[in-house]
């Protein structure tokens, strides 16, 4: 008796290798999975701007990237005691605007070097749902909980979606030919908007994203929307808050990911890494004892040993 309904993986993604740049950019499923990637043995980064759901935003972070747009103060505005810049996450907001300037310059900058050097970019869209500020018609990445008539929202159309992105992943290839787009749907459910208004939401994601690889062979879908509402099918594999996947929901992506885009010896050399980043993160409860210290030893032999076997892992201790 069948009781899912597996989704089949494509079999043209790009190759994983880890000699391989990867940058992951959306909402916070690129950021569980940059997770999983970094402690795999991946050159990966995740988010310089912070988790952004939108396309618009999504694509403007893309430019801005490209072009290594410092920020001044005159791009942020003051609310509640912190300074906000309206493209990023409230974790880049701070009561100083040397300090909020200087993080996301840092990542900015850091964003810069690795999507210019980028051989795949992915790409997780959350919603199709924008909101513009009223004071400037631009749309922003975080609404930092500002009163909602401050914004107009509205719903991006299939054509706006797909001419953003497109127009985003061009400027990219001009200055990096060699890049590798995968886009993927984000799981996350945005409840607030409504059951039925997030399901127009997700499908005009979804159509944008068909009709953009239909044109563009070197424009990939990975499905973990559909892995998860179809295949996985259960509030199991959701968090408390029957929004976001749960942890194990998560793995098991990655699992399916793992699948589509890793060939056996990337995949041995990907669970070695994960296996010798679980030691690392091991916090004992007596480091003094004989035990830790020759755990510790066995732990500084693994590392050796795996950068001997996969050189191009990179390994974060």
């Amino acid at each position: 008796m069948k009781l899912t309904t597996p989704v089949t993986l494509p079999t043209h993604l790009p190759r994983l290798c880890h000699g391989h740049v990867i940058v992951l950019l959306g909402s916070c499923f690129a950021t569980a999975m940059g997770e999983r990637l970094r402690a795999a043995g991946f050159r990966c980064t995740t988010n310089p701007h912070g988790v952004l759901y939108n396309p618009l935003s999504i694509a403007a972070a893309i430019d801005e990237l490209i072009d290594r747009r410092l920020y001044t103060k005159s791009d942020l505005y003051a609310a509640d005691g912190l300074w906000h810049s309206p493209m990023h996450h409230g974790s880049f907001s701070s009561p100083s605007v040397e300090h909020t300037l200087g993080l996301i310059n840092e990542g900015i900058s850091r964003g810069h070097e690795a999507i210019m050097q980028a051989k795949h970019l992915w790409l997780t869209l959350g919603t199709a749902y924008v909101y513009a500020d009223r004071a400037t018609g631009r749309v922003v990445g975080n609404c930092h909980r500002r009163p909602a008539d401050t914004f107009l929202r509205r719903r991006l159309t299939v054509d706006e979606t797909v001419e953003a992105l497109r127009a985003a992943i061009d400027c990219l290839r001009r200055v990096n030919p060699a890049v590798e787009v995968v886009a993927t749907v984000s799981p996350v459910r945005h409840l607030r908007d409504g059951l039925h208004d997030n399901q127009l939401s997700k499908a005009t994601l979804l159509m944008a994203i068909d009709r953009i690889c239909t044109t563009d062979s070197r424009v990939h879908y990975f499905p973990a929307y559909e892995i998860l509402v179809d295949e996985l099918r259960d509030y199991r594999y959701y968090a408390d808050d029957l929004t976001h996947p749960s942890a194990l929901a998560a793995d098991y992506v990655w699992q399916r990911l793992v699948e589509a885009c890793m060939d056996r010896d990337t995949q041995t050399a990907a669970q070695a890494c994960m296996d010798l980043q679980r030691r690392l993160s091991h916090r004992p409860l007596h480091p003094d004892t004989p035990a830790y210290t020759a755990f510790a030893a066995q732990t500084r032999q693994l590392i050796e040993e795996i950068r001997r076997q996969y050189p191009d892992a990179f390994i974060s201790e």
